[in-house]
């Protein structure tokens, strides 16, 4: 397997990322650089570890010479996945409020840690950051129940002060969203799953729509409706499949409207990316809490709050053995 960070490792430009993808040979990864710098979104920066994961450590390396900005790479973590020992020294700045380094989550204490790690970087009022912190942790717990992923999800974050914006990236190797959508949904292709999957209210753990108590399939409804409405990008990379929502123009007046179908958004598809048995979300959501983002995590709120007391009643009506 083959992985290339370049100059120009942002969501906008996401795709050329997943096309340079070389998924053969999977007993071992090599990770090439641009020779001069690097820009690594955290999305980039989980699939490669996950990959890191598969092939061994011992088979996972570094290729050619790293060039500065490649510290960024050492201060996320990525050499813990690598047999190459990191080329850097210098002094580590504090990781609170500013960034969540590669972190693998396999159980719930892990994904509890994890979103306490998130909190610093969610520079919002008390409530919104609650709805946020809800949302991510959502996306964490359906990989840890419905993928089937050994390795857990692998996950991380940065947080930009002068953009004043959040980028996180959330990876499994898992069975992939249209295997886990088989089951009641029966999607004929990956892009047809995804779109399944972008739906509110479609979870692979039921045919009924609208979901469950436990899982109403919105997490990932929610997160892109953040992205949109603060327009910024959101993407979901599965089998062969990729779905990039794409920002709104400026000139639209007043606030974008939120469709149940993810293809009825300004996006790209590809229908023919590597074929990644796993699944890939990435998203950046700008932190300026403005009338129509305030409007949208109060709503998501009300049905996080529904959601909340529904589990809670769900667990008092489970029976009791002695």
């Amino acid at each position: 397997m083959k992985i290339h960070f370049s100059n120009q490792g942002n969501l906008r430009n996401f795709r050329r990322f997943i096309t340079a993808l070389d998924f053969r040979s999977p007993e071992k990864l090599e990770i090439f650089t641009h020779s001069k710098w690097i820009t690594v979104h955290p999305a980039n920066l989980v699939l490669t570890a996950a990959l890191a994961l598969q092939a061994g450590k011992d088979n996972s390396e570094i290729i050619g010479e790293m060039p500065r900005s490649g510290a960024y790479l050492d201060r996320m973590g990525l050499y813990h996945f690598v047999k190459t020992p990191s080329p850097f020294l210098y002094n580590k700045k504090e990781e609170a409020g500013r960034f969540v380094p590669i972190t693998i989550i396999k159980a719930a204490d892990d994904q509890s840690r994890f979103i306490a790690d998130m909190v610093p970087l969610l520079h919002l009022s008390e409530e919104n950051a609650k709805i946020v912190k809800y949302i991510i942790g959502e996306l964490v717990r359906n990989v840890l129940e419905h993928a089937n992923a050994l390795n857990g999800a692998i996950v991380a974050a940065q947080y930009y002060k002068k953009t004043n914006r959040v980028s996180i990236g959330i990876c499994d190797t898992g069975m992939g969203i249209k295997n886990s959508m088989q089951r009641y949904w029966h999607p004929k292709t990956d892009i047809e799953a995804l779109h399944l999957a972008l739906t509110p209210g479609i979870t692979g753990t039921t045919r009924k729509e609208g979901g469950t108590a436990e899982n109403a399939g919105a997490g990932l409804f929610f997160i892109k409706s953040i992205a949109k409405i603060t327009r910024n990008y959101f993407s979901i990379y599965s089998g062969s499949a990729e779905y990039t929502l794409l920002k709104h123009k400026k000139r639209l007046k007043g606030v974008p409207h939120l469709y149940a179908d993810p293809a009825r958004d300004p996006c790209s598809e590809m229908t023919d990316a590597p074929f990644f048995q796993g699944t890939l979300v990435a998203v950046d959501i700008s932190l300026n809490e403005t009338i129509e983002f305030n409007g949208l995590l109060r709503n998501i709120g009300e049905i996080y709050n529904k959601a909340i007391r529904e589990r809670k009643r769900a667990k008092y009506r489970m029976p009791k053995f002695i």
